[in-house]
């Protein structure tokens, strides 16, 4: 994980969700959105091919022309009052050469914001204006909702008040981006695109799933889903954990009625794992005096901090320090490399694997039971795709805080075991909101997969991706392309000419495949 990712954060004070969850209700509304908005043979339902787009100026900047706009985001005549009113109404910047090059093809691509880019001049600078001299290919500047002009009162630069905030976000942009593809369309651009950074690069794809036409993607510095983003990546120290844990367990909706409306991709290799998970422990059993020998051996490790305020790839817990399989291991860190195993790559960084029940400290490890320590394995989740690895693909995160709180409960443990496990519970909660939400396995995959082209950093610390569904294995067809030796922050301050590239070679393509005629 690059270290200069991990300072950057670091250096940073900003927190996010610092008002918690958001209500339940909208909560619950949203999801049921998401199962419509995440077909596209419904989805192309939600947004009219004449959709009102207004554009309310144009004004030369020296060897292009700007236009600017405005509409009504789709998204508050289908979850009316979800929305602050700051939020609804959609604003545009196009980027636009006085003379189109070729005749024939007037490319359109949309650049969707990455978390802190608020208005539009940095996407103006670094990628639209060199994009259209270097390619002639046109933008469109979408303003991310809660950003810039959209920004609700009281709210303090890019900090979302509330975990539903981001969904929210994530759904007003699927549509936004639909009225204006339809827009462009019906105005003579194409082929048309979808594009951005981070955030923005997973925006653009949630978008691109959505389009029932061959549409180019190019999403830079992004994954499958955001939840290695907020318990894994360096922006788990942006939380605040404490009033998301304290919400989760003081409002019943949350666990009964929520987390049973939850489905995670990440569920595909559940089964298996458990058993290969279950084989492990077995194993164990004739060795547990060593198993407690590795406890007291490794106790300065582990009254490190807590995984939560630490940064991904510094901990001495984490898989990547974990004991090779001829070693004696913990039954959760058996678990991890099970689960990492069966994902294709060995799993690196993110939070450490914490074993509260299994701790020299708790004074409780040797009366433990076998049955008692597969409970706490079954719990404990290091990397995305160990979520729920006692269900069927259809099961949701209920089972497995139901699961939780028995444990809990049988638990001798002191308080310290007990904050552990709660908090455990709150990040397995998120982690399956996040993956409702966001995880790109949850949605359709786009028409034509030979149009994306996905820019990753070989270091990113923002933007784990081992132990989750690769999107390359979601969308079969699409290229995969590296920066090596870079992570999330250099990649964005250094490379925007490969991500450029990158845009104008999917362009190309769609061309020849869609367009030669």
């Amino acid at each position: 994980m690059s270290r200069l990712d991990q300072l950057y954060r670091r250096l940073l004070l900003t927190k996010f969700f610092t008002k918690g969850w958001g209500k339940p209700d909208n909560l619950k509304r949203i999801f049921e959105f998401r199962k419509i908005m995440s077909d596209r043979e419904q989805c192309r339902n939600l947004v009219p091919n004449d959709y009102p787009i207004h554009i309310d100026k144009e004004y030369p900047d020296g060897d292009c022309r700007i236009l600017e706009g405005h509409f009504t985001s789709p998204f508050t005549h289908h979850l009316p009052g979800i929305m602050p009113k700051e939020v609804e109404t959609a604003t545009f910047q196009m980027i636009l050469p006085k003379q189109w090059k070729d005749s024939k093809h007037k490319p359109m691509c949309i650049h969707l914001a990455g978390t802190g880019d608020h208005y539009f001049w940095r996407r103006r600078l670094l990628m639209a204006k060199p994009l259209l001299k270097e390619s002639g290919i046109a933008s469109i500047l979408l303003e991310n909702p809660y950003y810039g002009s959209r920004k609700p009162k009281g709210q303090l630069r890019s900090s979302l008040h509330n975990v539903s905030d981001l969904f929210v976000m994530g759904g007003a942009l699927i549509l936004e981006s639909l009225a204006l593809l339809h827009w462009c369309q019906n105005q003579g651009y194409g082929p048309l695109g979808l594009t951005g950074i981070s955030m923005g690069g997973h925006m653009a794809s949630l978008a691109a799933t959505n389009w029932p036409e061959p549409v180019s993607l190019i999403p830079c510095l992004s994954w499958s889903t955001a939840s290695v983003v907020f318990t894994q990546g360096v922006m788990s120290g942006a939380i605040p954990w404490k009033t998301l844990e304290t919400q989760f367990f003081e409002n019943s909706v949350y666990q009964d009625e929520i987390s049973k409306m939850i489905v995670s991709p990440e569920n595909y290799f559940g089964e298996q794992a458990y058993e290969m998970g279950q084989q492990f422990v077995k194993d164990f059993s004739s060795n547990y005096n060593k198993l407690q020998e590795f406890h007291h051996h490794h106790q300065l490790e582990a009254e490190s901090p807590h995984p939560l305020e630490s940064v991904a790839g510094e901990d001495s817990h984490s898989p990547s320090h974990i004991p090779d399989c001829g070693k004696t291991q913990t039954p959760e860190g058996a678990l991890s490399m099970v689960q990492a195993s069966i994902g294709g790559v060995p799993h690196t960084g993110g939070a450490r694997i914490s074993s509260p029940s299994l701790s020299p400290s708790s004074g409780s490890g040797d009366s433990l039971s076998l049955k008692h320590a597969m409970s706490k394995a079954k719990l404990s989740r290091s990397t995305p795709s160990i979520t729920h690895l006692h269900h069927t693909k259809t099961d949701t995160l209920h089972h497995a805080v139901s699961k939780s709180q028995v444990s809990r409960s049988s638990s001798d443990s002191g308080s310290s075991s007990s904050s552990h496990t709660l908090q455990q519970e709150a990040v397995n909660f998120m982690m399956g909101v996040m993956d409702e939400c966001t995880h790109l396995g949850n949605f359709s995959v786009p028409v034509d997969p030979r149009l994306i082209i996905i820019v990753a950093a070989q270091e990113d610390a923002y933007i784990p991706r081992r132990g989750v569904i690769p999107l390359t294995k979601l969308w079969p067809g699409s290229e995969m392309r590296y920066l090596a030796n870079r992570g999330h922050i250099a990649a964005f301050l250094f490379h925007n000419d490969v991500f450029r590239k990158a845009i104008a070679d999917s362009f190309n393509r769609q061309i020849k495949l869609h367009h030669h005629s």
